[in-house]
């Protein structure tokens, strides 16, 4: 994974979804508390800065699925994991290993009319999940996570006509929670 431009098309396209992130993460996130934010620096990060959160994203290239030793650091009180958990085949591990106390995740929802999406180019740019909410919530319990509050979203880019893009107005494609650590 690389960093992502706040410049770039796809920064613009995303515009709407960072906007609402951060909306929710504001929500549940003191500005005292330290973000360990998986994933290559983003617009998403560049703007939860600006708004004075402590920020830290994962390093670039790693392949969180083989090396997540970075959740374990007992610094950071806040897992984020925007749009980040489809693409690893096993995003368990990391997500029971964390040291965090909050996480605030959110997911791409599986569509009965499309495939996963999957950039044949680069190996970190695949979704190999794409959860129905009720998988996403089973993984995250079973991780030792309680859901406080969750959302589901409808795409709110501009869509070409048609009969897919008229489906994707009118179903949930995003889902994010908000989760604290289960006491033992």
């Amino acid at each position: 994974m690389k960093e992502i431009d706040k410049d770039s098309i796809y920064a613009s396209v995303h515009d709407w979804r960072f906007k609402k992130t951060f909306n929710f993460l504001k929500n549940y996130v003191d500005t005292s508390e330290h973000i360990l934010d998986l994933g290559p620096i983003n617009p998403l990060s560049y703007l939860m800065e600006k708004n004075g959160y402590k920020v830290t994203n994962s390093p670039p290239g790693i392949d969180l699925d083989l090396n997540f030793e970075i959740v374990k650091n007992k610094d950071f009180k806040i897992l984020t994991a925007f749009e980040i958990l489809e693409h690893l085949v096993s995003p368990f591990p990391l997500l029971k290993e964390t040291k965090a106390e909050k996480l605030i995740a959110s997911v791409p929802l599986k569509l009965w009319f499309a495939n996963a999406y999957w950039n044949k180019d680069d190996p970190f740019d695949r979704h190999y999940h794409e959860f129905e909410p009720k998988q996403f919530d089973m993984l995250l319990e079973k991780a030792g996570w309680q859901i406080i509050h969750s959302e589901q979203w409808i795409d709110e880019t501009k869509q070409s006509l048609g009969f897919r893009p008229l489906l994707r107005k009118i179903t949930p494609r995003f889902y994010i929670v908000y989760c604290e650590r289960k006491s033992v």
